[in-house]
């Protein structure tokens, strides 16, 4: 993290305020005296990680502008335009729902057909005993898989590499992840999750899923790509930043009910983990979107059935049904679920540290170019490919057991299913090859198949887990579409298998349910996740009886896997430099206030009611500022020894708004307020919807740079404001449940000759780390109160 922030740093771009602007001299007023000694000025770095690229990063405007043409614009909206609005809210919501159901249809047919086909080579190769010939193909056929995920994403777009979960959180926390929410973002990830889930390596669609959905969702609400976008008149309702996070929070549940057919937990996960703002329209319309997928993917599953998909069968659509067997427990058994949720909460929090340090060397080896991450994706490839055909041989045949519900098919020389034969001789089949020649959600399927205690080797289910914890620290973090569902639920899935194998006679819980609770602890312990999960794996699993010990499972690992680190995703999202902000402010935060923050930054720059065109142009060259509060000089009489009057705050202007007004040229002869008809003749409120342009793109004569403009209507009269005595905690909370950009510090003091504003706080400067590397001493408090 500290490198990162050394590069960011590197970036930022400070000005000192003009000498036309003086404001008062803090240090000057006893009244403003700090009482915190600052060791340096505070960061504000914009930059971050956005898939494997460095990446230019702006904040969202969630906040509503309510500026004179938002305002007119409002006033003049009938009934029927905001009943077409609502309409149009479902029907995109209606949209969302049945491309994503189409598209994740799609995706598991691809995988299940592609790799159906390759396993079913393998098998012929391997009943032939053509042993060498059959690793060749296996290994070919994975590697070029692998290669057409990864170059995708490392030559088109970069940002389609990883679950892309971290990024959307971040995105509806209000932090602009570029080029996440593309049209070509949406094709590579589509293609890749197809590529690396077919080649067999240790990672999941689900996560993928959730970004596809959200670049769906995005889409949809901006009338296609950059390029080639519709611009229908109704589309401009959506054409702001709060309908569209509406929009990607819907596309997100979808991304979830889509991976698990699970419509309430595809809610509940929108709700717990990526969407920081929420309300009960939202929470309809998510619902709707979900209810939508399951009716797609429940259409495509009856279709199915008629053999029309290929090799399309069980796999994909039907996930892990374990409804078959009756869930008797007593008291006892509450000693192993607990210690089921204890292994889970360290085991997850252990995960999560190790791939943290993996991640740390992936970064180093991305940052050296295309050819290293495309290395080191075909290498992950080609290891994998070693231990899924290799570790079967390690395995000893074990005979079919005729006691078994499913012994009829045993041994099985088919792609699917359990009892693999591989290399055994007939009556006899391999564990481990029914565990590790198969594609990930068979291999689920395997280890939480009910009523077959006998099945699996205590050797054999050791030798899975060890194996599938290396694959998932390794595999995370190449260039290719990943999620990490479904390697944590294979890992858990063995040892919670192990502890039932354990418990033998001890217990009335099948070996089976034993694994699902593994799976569900060990998510708990790395993605700290409780009731989602819980409505997850109960819809997953199609067993109403196993809610009460899920749940007793889930909340002792998350509390024991709070204990040491934070969730996998806010781990990443740390990694990458996203300025997250989190729920709670640290305990340290009430120990300093609002202005003693702000005091640490450059001298703000305020710009007047109407200013002239040379100052506008001069201060968007020199600053990297987004917002500016725009002050009107002597709008009260003066008083005493203040003989210009005092200073009224109007507002605040944004950095876009202010190059549309230099684009369009609103320029004025004189310092005067323009008319409300010149105003609406030059702009409209999609005109302030435009984002992207930058000052380099404008130009001015000389003649121009004398003229005068009018900011007064397109100022934000209403921006949210505090006094500067407020603690950064309180200031953090507000921030952050308002969903602001910015939010103006007011003098405790107020007087003639005093600027009505002290400062402006952004979430760059609320976040942790920043706070603590300009006041280093409130570190030595935080690690007092530790200590204590």
């Amino acid at each position: 993290m500290e490198k990162l922030n050394k590069l960011l740093e590197a970036e930022a771009t400070n000005i000192e305020r003009p000498d036309e602007e003086e404001g008062h001299d803090r240090s000057s007023n006893n009244l403003h005296q700090s009482l915190l000694k600052r060791n340096r000025t505070l960061s504000s770095n914009q930059l971050a990680f956005v898939g494997t690229k460095v990446s230019h990063i702006e904040s969202l405007d969630y906040e509503i502008n309510e500026n004179d043409l938002f305002k007119q614009d409002w006033r003049s909206r009938s009934k029927v335009q905001v009943l077409q609005y609502i309409f149009l809210k479902w029907l995109l919501a209606f949209l969302v729902g049945l491309l994503t159901g189409v598209i994740a249809t799609l995706i598991n047919l691809a995988v299940e057909n592609i790799a159906g086909y390759k396993l079913r080579a393998v098998v012929k190769y391997i009943d032939q005993e053509r042993y060498l010939m059959g690793f060749v193909y296996m290994a070919g056929a994975n590697f070029l898989l692998t290669f057409v995920a990864a170059i995708l994403c490392v030559c088109f777009a970069p940002t389609a590499a990883g679950p892309g979960i971290p990024e959307i959180k971040a995105y509806l926390n209000g932090v602009d992840t570029p080029d996440m929410f593309g049209a070509t973002q949406l094709i590579v990830k589509i293609v890749g999750s197809i590529g690396a889930v077919s080649a067999g390596l240790d990672l999941g669609k689900e996560g993928p899923l959730v970004h596809i959905g959200s670049c769906i969702a995005a889409l949809l609400g901006q009338g296609g790509t950059e390029k080639y976008r519709i611009r229908w008149r109704w589309l401009r309702y959506f054409n702001n930043d709060r309908d569209r996070r509406d929009l990607i929070t819907c596309g997100s549940s979808s991304g979830v009910c889509a991976a698990f057919r699970s419509p309430v937990g595809g809610v509940l996960f929108a709700l717990e983990e990526v969407a920081t703002w929420w309300r009960s329209a939202l929470l309809w319309r998510t619902f709707f979107s979900t209810a939508v997928v399951v009716v797609v993917l429940r259409a495509a599953m009856e279709y199915c059935k008629s053999g029309e998909c290929g090799l399309f069968g069980k796999g994909g659509l039907i996930m892990f049904d374990v409804s078959g067997v009756s869930v008797r427990y007593h008291v006892v058994d509450i000693i192993p679920v607990a210690v089921i949720g204890v292994v889970g909460g360290v085991l997850g929090s252990l995960y999560n540290y190790l791939l943290h340090k993996v991640l740390k060397v992936y970064n180093v080896i991305n940052k050296k170019g295309k050819v290293p991450k495309l290395i080191l994706s075909l290498s992950v490839s080609i290891f994998t490919s070693v231990c899924l055909y290799g570790l079967p041989f390690l395995a000893k045949c074990q005979p079919c057991d005729q006691s078994l519900p499913d012994s009829s098919s045993c041994p099985n020389t088919g792609g699917a299913g359990n009892f693999k034969q591989f290399n055994c001789p007939s009556g006899y089949y391999n564990d481990l090859a029914t565990l590790l020649l198969t594609t990930n959600d068979d291999a689920v399927r395997s280890i939480f198949s009910i009523n077959t205690a006998t099945e699996y080797n205590i050797v054999s289910l050791i030798i899975f887990f060890l194996l599938y914890c290396i694959l998932g620290l390794i595999t995370f973090g190449i260039a290719v579409p990943s999620g990490l569902f479904l390697p944590i639920i294979l890992m858990g899935s063995a040892y919670g298998r192990l502890l039932g194998m354990a418990m033998g006679p001890y217990t009335r819980i099948d070996q089976g349910l034993y694994a699902v609770l593994g799976a569900a602890s060990l998510m708990a312990g790395s993605m700290r996740m409780t009731v989602s999960l819980c409505v997850i794996f109960l819809e997953l699993t199609n067993n109403l009886l196993l809610l009460p010990i899920t749940m007793l499972v889930l909340l002792i690992a998350k509390t024991v896997g709070d204990c040491f680190n934070p969730s996998i995703y806010d781990i990443i999202l740390e990694l990458k430099g996203l300025p997250f902000l989190d729920a709670n402010p640290e305990p340290w935060m009430r120990n300093i206030t609002a202005g003693e923050l702000v005091d640490a930054k450059p001298a703000i720059v305020t710009l007047n009611g109407v200013e002239k065109v040379g100052r506008i142009v001069e201060v968007l060259k020199n600053t990297t500022y987004n917002g500016f509060p725009v002050v009107d000089c002597g709008v009260t009489p003066s008083m005493g020894s203040s003989p210009n009057g005092a200073n009224e705050l109007h507002g605040l202007i944004l950095r876009a708004h202010l190059l549309l007004v230099l684009k369009k040229k609103l320029f004025l002869k004189e310092r005067r307020r323009t008319q409300e008809w010149e105003v609406i003749e030059k702009f409209t409120c999609m005109d302030l919807a435009e984002r992207g342009a930058t000052i380099e793109e404008v130009t001015v004569s000389k003649d121009e740079m004398e003229m005068y403009v009018d900011l007064h209507p397109l100022t934000n009269t209403t921006p949210y404001t505090v006094v500067e005595s407020i603690s950064v905690a309180k200031a953090m909370v507000l921030f952050r449940q308002l969903a602001l950009r910015h939010m103006l510090i007011l003098p405790k003091y107020q007087a003639a000759g005093v600027s009505p504003v002290v400062g402006i706080l952004t979430r760059q400067d609320l976040i942790a780390h920043n706070i603590l590397s300009a006041f280093p001493h409130l570190e030595k408090s935080k690690a007092n109160k530790k200590g204590h």
